[in-house]
């Protein structure tokens, strides 16, 4: 019987080895799956490569992960912004490597590990530092540049639901990089809201088959959510803005 479950966060991160390739879904805090990098903190990997959209926001999440110092490289298209002190930081104090990479460019990477592309021309940062050290080529009078597909060890990426053998449904935007991560990855691990009775997701609805999904852990439904419907907006930690003050302080 295929049943890709695992019981826990621990067990779904279990074997990320020191120095791998993480590839880890979310855009800002959207589809970031928030309790694997916890537990990929607490597991203790070091000297790691991360693949992200961006750096990480406020003290949370890849931001807390950053935070540990553990990770040696970063490839990301949006380094910074208002809330990205923790990246701000280190990068300052030489502390993380960067490598940006134009959003388009990132997906299109990634993508094309998933899809067996050896490489592809790209008109995005022709005559820009980006493109310095690149093969350049002429194409029905256009440059274009050569990107290299971004492959992974292991992605971590959240989404909605997922029955036993991984079929995957997301809620809406919140998919993002997720479906590219989990065809890029030798390991692909990914935390659901809810695992549902094999057969009860519409087979047109999956936008991630289970063929594509190595482990899956049911973390129970975002703060943000009832019964898979957005009910308000939450704050760094999670919590939704309209909560009663005890509520909040809690």
């Amino acid at each position: 019987m295929i049943d890709k479950t695992v019981p826990d966060v621990e067990a779904a991160v279990a074997g990320i080895p020191d120095g791998a390739t993480v590839m880890i879904g979310g855009f800002g805090r959207a589809g970031q799956p928030v309790e694997l990098i916890d537990a990929l903190i607490a597991h203790g990997a070091k000297d790691l490569t991360i693949v992200n959209n961006n750096a990480g926001n406020g003290d949370v999440g890849l931001a807390a992960l950053l935070a540990t110092r553990r990770v040696r490289k970063i490839i990301c298209s949006f380094p910074r912004q208002s809330d990205s002190w923790v990246f701000d930081g280190l990068y300052r104090a030489g502390e993380i490597e960067l490598e940006i990479v134009p959003q388009g460019n990132l997906a299109e990477r990634i993508r094309a590990a998933g899809a067996g592309i050896g490489a592809f021309f790209s008109p995005t940062g022709v005559g820009t530092e980006l493109a310095e050290g690149k093969e350049a080529r002429e194409i029905g009078g256009r440059w274009y540049v050569l990107e290299y597909p971004i492959f992974a060890d292991f992605a971590l990426i959240s989404a909605r639901a997922a029955d036993r053998w991984g079929n995957l449904v997301y809620r809406e935007t919140a998919r993002n990089f997720g479906p590219i991560m989990a065809t890029a990855a030798t390991t692909t691990v990914v935390q659901v809201d809810e695992v549902v009775p094999l057969g009860s997701i519409d087979p047109e609805t999956v936008v991630t088959p289970g063929l594509f999904v190595d482990r899956v852990v049911a973390v129970g439904e975002r703060a943000w959510l009832r019964g898979g419907e957005f009910v308000g907006g939450v704050d760094l930690e999670g919590r939704p803005l309209d909560a009663e003050p005890e509520e909040a302080a809690r």
